[in-house]
Order: C-alpha cells, then structure tokens, then sequence
C-alpha cells in the first residue's frame, strides 16, 4: 500500500522531535491516526479538545517544546480556540492540525459534516499563522515553516488543516524525513550591548524585570543580577527565573502598591522578554520614569506604552550572555540603600494584604511546607492563585503554569495534566476554584488513564464565582449567577477513580498533601474555604 500523506505527516513530525500529542480521534482525522501506530509518538485521549489544547499548553511550557494537537473539523477546532487564544496571549508554541472536508467541497456551503465556512478565518487571530495543504507536497514546507516560528520568533501556536481527500492521498516521494535546518533566533548588534551595559553601569538603582521570554536566560540572568547588584523581578510567566529567597529576587510582586514604589523609583529599568502586559502589572502602566533597555524578540513591543531608551531586538539568551559578557569585572554602583528596600519588599506586600489575601497566604504557606521542591504547579483563574501569583515560592522557571493573558478558566486541571506527562518523574499539584474546575472536570478521566505518578488536584471551594461575586458588590451590584450549586466534588472524584481527601484544617490539609504527594497516581484535595478557617 502507498504511503499516505497523514502517514508520511505523523512520522515526519516525530522525525521534529514530537514524542507526545493530544487529542480525540474522529471520522475525519482517520487517516492521520493510521500513522500513529508505526511511530513512538504517544497519544494521549483528552474528554473534550479545549482539554487537549490546554494539556498542549501544560506540557508545552514545561519542555520548552511545542505541544501538538490532532483535532478533526468544525468543532473539534473551534472547542479548542479558546486554548489556542490561551497560548496565543501567553506566546506558548503549539502545533494545532486538523482535518478538514475534502478540497472541493471547500467553500460551497453544501451541509458536510462538520462544515465551517472558513476554519482558517477562525485561527487566523489566534496563530502565528494558519494555513491550509492543498496536496500532500505542501505539507513538508509547512511544518519547516511552522517549527521557524517556534525556533525563531516569538512562541506562539500554528494552525495547519489538511483536507481529508489530502490526508489519504499517496504521497510522491518520502518527505517523512525531510527536517528543515533550525532557524536562528536574531542575535543583538555588538554596539547595542555596548551601550545596555553602559547605562547598567552608569544606573544607581537599577531594576531588571524578566518574563516569560527570558526563562532560557534564567541562569544568565541571575549571574548578570549578582554582577551589577540589580534587584531582578518577573512576570508571572518568569517566576523561578531567580529563586525565591535569592537576596536580589524581587519575586513578581509588580502587582503591588509596594513593587510599583520600586518601579517608580528606578532610574533604569532592564525589561527583557515581557510585554510589559496590565494582566501581570494589574494597573494599565507601570510607573516607569527611569530609561528603559528592552531586549525582546518581538519588534512591536519596542514602541507601544513603554518607548524604549535603547530598543534590543534579540533573543534574550543571546542578549544577556553577550550583556553578561560585556559587563565584565566592572564594579557595581547600585546605592546600598536601595538594595536594602528590597528587602523589605515581603514584609510590606504581606503588610498589604486584605482579610482573603492573608487566608489565601495561610493555605499557601501550609501547601509551600510540604511541596517537593522539584513540583509542577499548575492553576486556574481563582482568587488563590492570584495572590499565589505573586506570594508562592519557586525556585525554578517552568514551575508555576498559570492563563495570564488571556485570564481562561478551566486551565488548570488539563495544563496540569499536560505537565505532569512532559515530565512524569515530577510530582505535579493542580490549584483551582470549584467554578474554574468545573469547566473542564472531565479531564479527571484522562488524568487517571494517564497518569501513574504523584498528580494532585486541589479545589478550593469557596461555592461562588469569588472573584466576580466580590467586583459585584464593590460596584454595589447585587450578586447574580455567582452563586451556584455545587455538586458532590468528593464523590465525583472517587467515580473517576481519583484517591480522594477533605481535610478540615490547615494541619489536616499538611498531612493530606504529604499522603498524596506519596500516592502513585491522581489524588483530589476538596478543601472547603469557609470550613477551614472555623
């Protein structure tokens, strides 16, 4: 039998280096399932495909690794646009293919199964790029062209379809193993580095600010912090970039009135691979009035809210290697005293915590005490994790998954699960609300076919959509819809097959998670917000 395009497809995706994808299996992709069985490529059977989006997206940001999803037409796409939106705003790779109805039918309006006017106008704004493989021939090309974008550009999800008449034609010759050369990420100008280190030298009270797009730097970044003396905060997505108790960690804590003094304060501000986005800052703007040095390989953030001083276009490893490299055996003349206010800085964000940020704080430390140090955290949109966002220690990138951007509920559970499968000799915890673990439940089920090593769902109950319920009436808004009724989340877990706890105490709470973190397989954790502080 001829090799069939789908075939030929499957293998030259585990000839880029994909051992995993996620998805559900339809009468449309048939024909890229044939080829699965003749690779080592795992596949993993999510409940719902935003759930393999998500998952993507967990096992994407720990393995620095495109995550890939195989989803059929219509809805098998459009369930996972919101995962793709996800990715899309939190510049994570993914690597989206779906089927879609034969060629020429494409565009008729005749009712096929699964029919979608036009699946790319849906991707379009949620991709680096979506294209459609008119024959078996342009597939090849497309994945080189998707796997430059992950190599070379800013991270962010590809959509490519491929009609089914495509997927099951014969290929003309093996281009299975075909790997296009790896596109180069652009390095900085000699002369720019030149001057970033001579302002950094110049500045006496310098700041760094790291995110998402400088975790490759991480070690770099830390060198270069202990060089100049510069106290080094993240975004969310860079937490870990500096380990918490490191003396110059400002943690990411740009989220308070206490960081945004600091902001304020500084006369140089180093930014390198954020956005800069309200979503980590929590205001519209930082208080930025010092110059800014921005490294970022996204060229169109060089000129939006924050104009830069000195504009670096460049992959952060580079940059800050050749910074690193250009700072030398100078001294530093970062001023003592501000070196001191940071370290006041924890003391004064925990001094501003409101009532729920200081119960929040108490189920945080008690979780951080029992945490194995090289644990996975993955989170929802839920009041916890909001203050965890700038509370919890990590000591290492990678570690702390969290829907910035974008701000989806329902993330949690699948990313945690995509986590745990990039890296299985992990112990990984899920952090959700009971109105966000809902939206994507089903997942358990995956969880449990997949999963044979330390996995815990944690659901902090508080039975109400918290976060808005509390907007409501601080806009004297009466509450409506946030109010809903829960089901039996124990035993709807224990159905699943999970190992299932309900402690009634911040002690109880500390030797759940140490039985659970020592069980082989998935554990939930129901952990009722009123009860617990009875």
């Amino acid at each position: 039998m001829a090799v069939t395009a789908g075939v030929a497809l499957v293998k030259l995706l585990q000839n880029y280096g994909v051992d995993t994808v996620f998805g559900i299996p339809g009468v449309h992709t048939l024909e890229l399932y044939r080829g699965l069985p003749e690779t080592d490529i795992r596949h993993v059977l999510t409940r719902h495909e935003q759930g393999a989006g998500f998952m993507a997206d967990g096992y994407a940001r720990v393995t620095g690794k495109p995550g890939v999803c195989f989803l059929i037409t219509g809805p098998g796409l459009t369930n996972a646009a919101t995962a793709i939106g996800q990715a899309y705003s939190d510049s994570v790779p993914m690597l989206v293919i779906t089927s879609v109805n034969e060629t020429h039918t494409l565009g008729k309006g005749r009712g096929r199964l699964h029919e979608t006017k036009d699946q790319r106008a849906i991707t379009a704004p949620l991709t680096a790029f979506s294209a459609t493989a008119r024959t078996p021939e342009d597939l090849p090309d497309l994945i080189a062209r998707a796997f430059a974008v992950f190599n070379s550009q800013r991270r962010r999800p590809v959509h490519i379809e491929v009609p089914m008449d495509v997927l099951a034609a014969p290929v003309a010759r093996d281009w299975s193993g075909e790997v296009a050369l790896s596109a180069r990420r652009p390095a900085p100008c000699a002369d720019d580095i030149e001057r970033a280190a001579a302002l950094l030298a110049a500045a006496k009270r310098p700041l760094i600010i790291a995110g998402g797009g400088a975790v490759n730097a991480a070690s770099e970044l830390q060198a270069l912090a202990e060089a100049a003396q510069v106290p080094l905060f993240t975004t969310v997505a860079g937490k870990g970039i500096l380990p918490a108790a490191h003396p110059l960690s400002g943690g990411a804590t740009l989220c308070t009135p206490a960081g945004w003094e600091l902001v304020e304060q500084a006369d140089l501000v180093l930014a390198i691979g954020t956005e800069l986005a309200d979503t980590d800052m929590w205001r519209d703007t930082l208080p930025i009035t010092g110059d800014i040095v921005r490294i970022d390989i996204d060229s169109d953030k060089m000129n939006d809210l924050y104009p830069a001083a000195l504009p670096i276009v460049a992959d952060s490893h580079q940059a800050v290697s050749l910074l690193l490299a250009a700072w030398g055996d100078r001294a530093p003349v970062t001023h003592s005293d501000w070196l001191a206010r940071l370290q006041q800085l924890p003391a004064q964000v925990q001094h501003g915590h409101a009532a729920l940020q200081q119960q929040h704080q108490q189920v945080l430390d008690c979780i951080a005490e029992v945490l194995p140090e090289d644990a996975l955290v993955a989170t929802d949109m839920t009041q916890i994790a909001y203050t965890g966002n700038y509370v919890f220690p990590r000591n290492r990138p990678r570690q702390w998954l969290h829907p910035t951007g974008y701000g989806t509920l329902g993330y949690g559970l699948p990313a945690g699960i995509g986590a745990k499968i990039a890296a299985p000799a992990q112990p990984a915890l899920v952090i959700a609300g009971d109105g966000g673990f809902l939206y994507t439940v089903q997942e358990l089920a995956t969880a449990v076919e997949e999963v044979d090593t330390a996995l815990v769902v944690l659901i902090y109950n508080n039975a109400s959509l918290g976060q808005i319920r509390d907007d409501m009436l601080e806009r004297n808004i009466e509450p409506v819809g946030v109010l809903p009724r829960n089901p039996d989340f124990i035993g709807l877990a224990r159905a699943f097959g999970c190992q299932v706890y309900q402690p009634g105490s911040l002690q109880g709470l500390a030797g759940d998670l140490q039985q659970a973190f020592a069980f082989s397989g998935v554990s939930f954790i129901e952990v009722d917000a009123e009860r617990l502080f009875i």
